[in-house]
């Protein structure tokens, strides 16, 4: 006896149909019929009632149809099992820039281990360009950088957009729109960090002819708390990622100050050697893509 037929038959005695079942499994009606007629064959009895109404079950085919019922269930979540067994990874391995790393990827994470739980999960930050070696070196599955990969053999995919945002203390004496040429008249602390961020203002100085006016740079740190705990404690101003600091400017513990000459961007892209041939991975970044625009924190 054939697991298909008897899996065809459930359902054919479900739908009280051959025709719509044969479409449904793409087969021809006559070739489920003679699945059928074989199944009464290996039981020796007649099962269906055949006519132009449909087909209906037989006392004998009941009985059929109650244990196929159970079988197929338990063939069905025997199959879940199984492919479920197969997507097991040991781990997956996600680095990412720093920022990102701390603040945008966990509420994506959050919902990527609902989905797939059976997976264990580990996230490092790191630098762009390391983290495209550890990829290619498979350190790492795949990363989150700002901008794209310099690695040609990468696939990259934008996930968002991040903004460096220039932030004062709530009560602090400076207007909600400034120029460029007036930033260098409040003290201003930089976050230190591979961004360049002190090259790509003095850069657009230049370019607004603003050039011979320096920065009154207070310090420079690679820490975004250590900046924003300078802010609040109305050291001076900083420019800080969006992500790291939303919730301190929703709880008005800062405020955003607009630039009107000077807007900093930066693209997030996810990465990945799409070389891979790994299921759990290639399902892993397909689901990834799907929720990350609506998921970063």
């Amino acid at each position: 006896m054939h697991i298909e037929y008897l899996e065809n038959f459930y359902q054919v005695a479900k739908a009280k149909s051959i025709s719509k079942v044969a479409i449904e499994n793409h087969l021809s009606q006559s070739a489920l019929s003679q699945q059928i007629s074989k199944l009464e064959k290996d039981f020796d009895s007649t099962l269906l009632i055949r006519s132009n109404k449909g087909v209906e079950l037989t006392e004998k085919g009941k009985i059929v149809y109650q244990y196929a019922g159970n079988i197929v269930r338990t063939l069905k979540m025997m199959r879940a099992k199984l492919e479920e067994s197969d997507q097991v990874l040991k781990d997956i391995k996600i680095e990412a820039f720093w920022t990102i790393a701390n603040y945008s990827l966990p509420c994506v994470m959050y919902k990527v281990k609902k989905r797939f739980p059976q997976n264990n999960y580990e996230i490092r930050s790191n630098k762009a360009q390391v983290i495209e070696e550890n990829i290619i070196n498979n350190i790492c599955d795949l990363g989150v950088i700002y901008g794209k990969p310099h690695n040609e053999r990468l696939s990259y995919y934008k996930i968002g957009v991040d903004k460096l945002v220039l932030v004062a203390p709530a009560e602090y004496n400076i207007p909600d729109t400034i120029s460029l040429s007036d930033l260098s008249d409040y003290p201003l602390i930089i976050l230190n960090d591979s961004m360049d961020l002190t090259q790509v203002i003095l850069k657009k100085m230049q370019q607004t002819g603003n050039s011979d006016t320096p920065l009154n740079i207070l310090y420079k740190s690679d820490s975004i708390e250590s900046v924003k705990a300078s802010v609040m404690n109305e050291f001076g101003i900083g420019f800080l990622p969006y992500i790291a600091i939303k919730k301190e400017l929703y709880r008005k513990q800062m405020k955003a100050i607009e630039i009107t000459d000077l807007t900093i961007e930066y693209e997030m892209y996810l990465i990945y050697d799409e070389t891979e041939n790994n299921h759990v991975i290639i399902d892993f970044i397909k689901y990834f893509k799907d929720i990350a625009r609506k998921s970063l924190c």
